[in-house]
């Protein structure tokens, strides 16, 4: 069965100082996340890999890490292609002033005509751990149940174990019931690390949040009619912007939390006890390749 991995890798951090974050080595062999995430997913069962960049940075992605995955998966029998997120590509005409990308939902979008079989997403700086990968490959894989719903799935992880010591970071909290089921998601932006556990930071204030709250990390598993409700979920977004606003986002979490109210959807959250880490500040690297570097010392990866 073929399935694919979605590599979200158009964005450049304007918090990393003005580099391409994605691209940032990780180890001594000069590997970044993403070969990682790769490696992980291959090694579930995944049999495609779809990059969705911007096609300015498509020359230096190439050469940094799409030509050399390229090679390694045609070895596994996986094969590589790309969908180019445009900030243009939109029905009607792009509003005067707006440079900010359109948000998750639209780099999944650009993959319509890409993917034809179920796919699991994924952002590009961050590591989730192999047992998220396997989890995921077979819930995607399995029969599916009948339903008068769409079916799709995540995998949650402890909010204590995704935040940064450097800043604020967005993440969907998520409220699951007795069986596993996602009830409700909320895209909170501004969570810091705190001496307690965590809290949201607004206007100089702290509000203390669960550190144990399930979140998403834009870890989805979805399949291709899921691609129709993004299309005209897209329209109806752009219809609904205010005039002036250059900065509204098209969002996952946002999409499927309103498709949960609408009881259009059915999300099984699967559970990793993997610990995730990722790249959301410049500062954040020296923990990543400690981190990486640990995780090769236990034999989870090898040293080339």
């Amino acid at each position: 069965m073929k399935t694919a991995l979605l590599i979200m890798a158009a964005g450049i951090g304007s918090r990393f100082g003005g580099g391409i974050k994605q691209l940032e080595p990780v180890d001594k062999n000069n590997h970044i996340i993403m070969d990682y995430s790769i490696h992980d997913a291959v090694e579930a069962g995944f049999n495609e890999v779809v990059f969705i960049i911007r096609e300015d940075i498509e020359d230096e992605f190439k050469k940094v890490i799409g030509n050399r995955i390229a090679a390694v998966c045609a070895n596994h029998g996986v094969t590589v292609d790309y969908a180019f997120q445009d900030i243009q590509d939109i029905p009607g005409n792009l509003p005067e002033g707006r440079t900010k990308p359109w948000g998750t939902g639209q780099a999944i979008l650009c993959c319509k005509d890409v993917v034809k079989e179920p796919f699991l997403v994924i952002n590009a700086d961050d590591y989730y751990g192999k047992e998220a990968y396997a989890e995921a490959f077979r819930e995607l894989t399995k029969e599916e149940e009948k339903s008068d719903k769409m079916q799709i799935s995540m995998v949650g992880f402890v909010l204590k174990n995704t935040l940064s010591e450097n800043g604020g970071v967005t993440r969907g909290v998520c409220k699951v019931d007795e069986n596993q089921m996602l009830t409700k998601i909320v895209e909170t932006s501004n969570i810091v690390k705190t001496e307690t556990g965590a809290a949201v930071l607004a206007d100089g204030k702290e509000e203390i949040i669960n550190a144990d709250t399930p979140v998403s990390m834009n870890m989805w598993g979805l399949t291709p009619e899921f691609f129709g409700i993004l299309e005209s979920g897209f329209a109806e977004f752009l219809d609904k912007q205010e005039a002036g606003n250059l900065k509204g986002e098209y969002l996952l979490p946002t999409i499927i939390g309103d498709l949960l109210e609408k009881d259009q959807v059915s999300v099984k959250v699967l559970k990793s006890h993997d610990k995730w880490f990722g790249v959301t500040y410049k500062e954040d690297k020296d923990l990543v390749v400690r981190e990486v570097k640990a995780l090769i010392e236990k034999g989870l990866y090898p040293e080339n």
